[in-house]
């Protein structure tokens, strides 16, 4: 063995890390109690939502139905009767237009051109012209133009025995 001293230094050990403290037992308790709230303001909101649809629809019924009725019938289609009761012609193309080319007049309901010879029903309140069929079908269901939209309602007078049933035009919608 040799006295020689070496040139070792020594490196000095890491300090030690102080242990993590776990997570205490308040910390979790916050945790939940805060995702508790939330979740019960989510949940109130959405009850408060649900209620005020209840309350609204409940007047709605309960207060309105007479006047929701009365809209109901007011859009309601003509009857069969005054439907027929409208003016018909068949359709011809004028010779202006054959000459100016000008673009043939057509049916609003299903888009197609009238042709020579078909039936179109005319309404008396605005002029529209329609195929007999669409407009006859539109017009059972619906109480106004389908281009305009200008009303038509069925009225029925009564004189003595007899019901005499005729159309009047009811202010644009």
């Amino acid at each position: 063995m040799s006295n020689r001293s070496s040139n070792i230094t020594a490196v000095p050990a890491p300090a030690p890390e102080a242990p993590r403290a776990p997570p205490s037992p308040l910390d979790y308790d916050v945790v939940v109690i805060l995702a508790a709230m939330l979740c019960a303001l989510v949940c109130a909101l959405g009850l408060n939502s649900m209620l005020q649809c209840v309350v609204r629809c409940t007047r709605r019924a309960v207060a309105g139905p007479v006047a929701w009725a009365a809209r109901r019938r007011a859009n309601a289609g003509l009857k069969r009767e005054d439907v027929v009761a409208l003016p018909t012609a068949t359709y011809a193309a004028s010779p202006s237009q054959q000459q100016q080319h000008a673009p043939p007049a057509g049916c609003a309901i299903c888009l197609s051109e009238f042709a020579d010879g078909e039936r179109i029903r005319l309404l008396p309140v605005c002029g529209h012209r329609f195929h007999v069929v669409c407009i006859d079908r539109w017009l059972l269901a619906h109480c106004s133009c389908p281009t305009c939209r200008r009303r038509l309602s069925s009225e029925t007078s009564v004189g003595g025995h007899h019901h005499h049933h005729h159309l009047q035009v009811l202010a644009a919608v």
